[in-house]
């Protein structure tokens, strides 16, 4: 969960209880300033009055319809009828930025995003509004640090059929007209200046050249000279290689029946199979050795801190240890980081935690924005955060607590046929068995405190962390020196002499 702690500026009074958490919550009643030195600390009271009940969880989720189309792609069709409306997510393995050529990052990140720009029939502005006459929605992504492109188009029932087919022309057909593309390349390049006054970026990008090294998923965004690089042919040609049937998965769900959705295809254009067969990344590996990186902006008056390293995959066995550990420490307003960092001291609107876990290993991360003044306290109770979850067993009710908390938050996931979408092709990118979700309530409350401890001893180890900070060097170096050697960046990304 990441949580912008300087927009967060409580007006009035605001009181609120959550069932899950059982924490009643009242703020100040007057504004606040995120760069005050006096930050009133909001009153926390546990009330512990939810109704708790000792039964675990059972859930059988449906389960969707697997429909083997003859080019290689799979479907998946989750039927729910309560509602006329139909969403469509197709993912599509190997063509995500994890893949971009070493020279041109950001290709794939384009080339999705030219995709509703024109076809070989249609112009970027006749789509939009054959799109919007329809009522529907057409987007794609190819996020950074994601092996795959996302493709997603959502609509009423009723007419699911021609928005569908308009979605099938956009995805197969694209044009990647010259002149479109030239304006998306302007826009990003006026992106690219603007990120760099955003702590939020550099403190991604620095913290990910950290953990990541060489790897590709240190990348966060292109460059201008990669920009330029970038033609209609490059874009096609990704295009031509990278979206093929036989890595990707197709899911639909809504008011829509197995038997329509295959008329629906028999009735469209074909998808011609590839050669170019998605295979698993490169492996990651955590960083060796504390390192602190400290992102030069003179004169700010907030420090964004983030600190970690590479822990698990997706598929690690210890995932859903990991899990429960992420949510003890920083996973909400009740985690440990949060009553430390600002119920108990008040030296930010909020400090999480956050476990990236995906077919590589990603990072474990400890995050928060704060006061500059503050920095050295924050950063002294974040290491103790760590050592305790490292040092001490969780308490057997804070456990179960968090624990009930997380199987409770994924039961109400269940109500969205969205979301069950989403679990259906887990199971496949991930290659899960096919009861691992309604087995997943008994596998979270099965955790043990020994195994929090054991796997947050195996991959939260303080003398291999990797601090990163953005803020004045100026007034954060003499607080990052005594966790290590600090190295400077300017707000570019290059190295710069000691404040």
């Amino acid at each position: 969960m990441r949580i912008n702690s300087r927009n967060f500026v409580p007006r009035t009074i605001k009181c609120s209880t959550a069932l899950v958490s059982t924490i009643a919550i009242c703020f100040a009643q007057v504004p606040q300033d995120p760069g005050s030195k006096a930050i009133p600390l909001s009153k926390v009271e546990r009330k512990n009055k939810a109704p708790v009940s000792d039964d675990v969880l059972r859930v059988k989720i449906p389960k969707p319809t697997e429909i083997k189309l003859p080019n290689g792609l799979t479907v998946l069709v989750l039927e729910d009828h309560r509602l006329p409306l139909v969403t469509a997510r197709l993912t599509i393995l190997g063509a995500g930025a994890l893949n971009d050529p070493t020279d041109v990052p950001g290709l794939a990140n384009v080339t999705a995003s030219m995709l509703t720009q024109g076809t070989q029939t249609l112009s970027s502005k006749q789509i939009a509004e054959q799109t919007a006459a329809l009522g529907a929605t057409v987007g794609a992504g190819a996020p950074w640090g994601s092996e795959s492109a996302t493709f997603t188009a959502s609509g009423l029932s009723d007419n699911a059929s021609q928005w569908i087919a308009l979605a099938s022309d956009i995805l197969l057909h694209p044009s990647f007209p010259e002149s479109e593309l030239n304006k998306l390349k302007q826009r990003m390049k006026v992106q690219l200046q603007q990120q760099r006054s955003t702590a939020g970026f550099l403190v991604q990008e620095r913290f990910n050249r950290a953990v990541y090294g060489d790897h590709p998923a240190a990348i966060t965004s292109p460059t201008a000279q990669a920009l330029d690089k970038m033609t209609p042919a490059m874009l096609a040609e990704w295009h031509a290689t990278r979206y093929v049937p036989e890595n990707a998965i197709l899911g639909i769900s809504g008011d829509i029946t197995p038997a329509e959705v295959t008329k629906m295809f028999s009735e469209l254009p074909g998808w011609k199979a590839g050669a170019n067969k998605a295979s698993l990344p490169t492996a990651t590996k955590p960083a060796s050795g504390r390192k602190i990186f400290l992102v030069d902006r003179p004169g700010s008056v907030q420090a964004d801190v983030e600190i970690g390293n590479i822990a698990i995959s997706r598929l690690d066995p210890d995932y859903v240890p990991m899990v429960v550990m992420d949510r003890i420490v920083g996973g909400g307003a009740s985690a440990r980081l949060f009553m430390n960092l600002r119920e108990v001291h008040g030296y930010t609107y909020g400090a999480y935690s956050q476990l990236v876990a995906r077919r590589y290993a990603g990072p474990w991360i400890a995050q928060g924005s704060m006061r500059t003044d503050a920095t050295g306290g924050a950063m002294t109770e974040f290491m103790n955060e760590i050592n305790s979850i490292r040092d001490k067993a969780v308490p057997e009710k804070e456990l179960e607590e968090t624990k009930r908390s997380i199987v409770a938050g994924f039961a109400l996931t269940l109500e969205r046929p969205t979301e069950l979408l989403d679990y259906a092709i887990a199971l496949k990118v991930y290659n899960l068995p096919a009861d691992y979700w309604d087995n997943y309530p008994a596998k979270i409350m099965s955790i043990t405190a020994e195994q929090v401890q054991r796997v947050a001893r195996k991959y939260i180890v303080p003398d291999d962390l990797q601090i990163v900070a953005v803020g004045d060097a100026v007034k954060l170096k003499p607080v990052l020196d005594k966790y290590g050697t600090v190295l400077v960046f300017d707000t570019n990304g290059q190295p710069k002499a000691n404040p």
